[in-house]
């Protein structure tokens, strides 16, 4: 008798679960203090992943056998970063800003 292959729904919802867990371990054991904002995005992130298998609605925010969304991955890579002591989290990009003014010519002759 020949045991199922997994489910790798369930299998990518057993992933993010095991590394929402991870991420607050380790933020406990180094004693740093995560902000307001990253204790709930770590709750809210695993009750969704909980309940509905993922923790996004939108099927083009992330990969199809995944559980969470790309920007919500990158955000736990940064609170895990935080939590080992590691370098700073990731810059996000200050969008289509100037990189810096031209001198003005001045016509002095």
């Amino acid at each position: 008798m020949r045991a199922k292959p997994p489910d790798p729904k369930e299998q990518a919802k057993k992933a993010a679960l095991n590394a929402l867990k991870r991420a607050r371990r380790a933020a406990e054991k180094s004693g740093v203090e995560l902000s307001e904002w990253e204790g709930e995005f770590l709750t809210s992130v695993a009750q969704r992943v909980e309940t509905y298998g993922r923790a996004f609605a939108d099927p083009e925010k992330g990969a199809r056998g995944q559980a969470l969304s790309g920007n919500q991955a990158i955000k736990l890579k940064e609170i895990v970063r935080k939590a080992k002591g590691e370098a700073k989290p990731m810059k996000r990009g200050k969008g289509f800003a100037r990189r810096g003014r031209p001198e003005p010519e001045s016509d002095e002759g």
